[in-house]
Formats: C-alpha cells, structure tokens, sequence
C-alpha cells in the first residue's frame, strides 16, 4: 500500500453534528451507584443538576424527593452492592426507575413479609407521588440478574403543584 494513501476505520464528521441546547426532551440518564449510605445524597445532588440543565428547575423539589426516597430503599435491600440509576423525561413526566439487586423470595410469605417492608420503607415516595398525582410501584427486574425494580413517573404539572401546596 502507499505511503499517501490513509485508511481510517472509523468514520469522520466533515462538520460538526447539530448539538442544541439540552432541553427536557432530551433528559436521558443512567448511572449506578454503590448501595452505600452516602448514595442517596449523590443521587439527590445530581437529580438536581440534571433538572437544572434540561430547564426542569420547576419540578426539582418533588423529583428530588422522589430519587431519595428510592435511593435510600434501594441502598437498604441492596447493602454491600450496586444500585441502578434511570432518569427519563417523556410525555411531560419523570420517569425514575431503580434496580437493586434484592432477588425476589421464592415462599409466598417471604414475599409477603419483604413487599411490605418495602412499602413501608417507600411511604413518604407514594405520598409525593399522589400528590403530584404520579404513579409508583415495585417488582421483579426483568433485566439478566435479577433483583427488583422500582419506579415512580412524577408529572410536571403536578410536581409544580406539589411544590406550590407545600409553600
């Protein structure tokens, strides 16, 4: 082969891609975190940057104690591991989603006994959630490994409220 001739494997961008500011549409995030105690405060922290910079300043109160609150759970049942971090605007809501590696129970009564501990670990997530009039849950992860997912979708509209009734 000559010398002048160059062979590039990957592709080059004659121009640069079109980048617009970040906007809420384009709010997609995921991360994990060690399920340790200083978690919860690193998820909040960063909620609260990620809202900034998408212009979702106005929702950042309940969406903030929205990710704590399932931040700390997750910790919680998942010590000594990681935990799963998604944040995602669509349709003029939030949606949070958690992955802890807490396998569900194969006995019925240990799944009883673990989903209410579970939900009475998330009481304060499902009175933020109402009144944003949002939606909450929890179950068995999909994904390969395992473990439980929770999520909560928080609407902007009600975030807005939330915020406004607790002032």
């Amino acid at each position: 082969m000559p010398a002048s001739v160059a062979v590039l494997a990957c592709p080059v961008f004659a121009e640069e891609p079109d980048f617009g500011p970040p906007s809420p549409d384009t709010l997609t995030y995921s991360f994990t975190l060690p399920a340790g105690p200083t978690s919860p405060r690193v998820a909040r922290v960063a909620t609260r940057a990620v809202l900034a910079g998408h212009g979702l300043d106005d929702m950042a109160d309940a969406a903030v104690q929205v990710v704590a609150e399932l931040a700390a759970c997750a910790c919680r049942f998942t010590p000594g591991d990681e935990v799963y971090v998604s944040l995602r605007y669509r349709e003029g809501a939030l949606r949070v989603v958690f992955f802890d590696g807490h396998r569900r129970h194969e006995h019925p009564r240990l799944v009883a006994a673990c989903d209410a501990r579970r939900r009475a670990a998330l009481r304060v997530l499902g009175c933020v959630v109402r009144a944003c009039e949002g939606e909450w849950g929890f179950g068995e992860a999909r994904e390969p490994g395992g473990g439980t997912r929770m999520w909560a979708v928080v609407p902007r509209g009600g975030a807005g409220r939330y915020v406004r009734c607790r002032a």
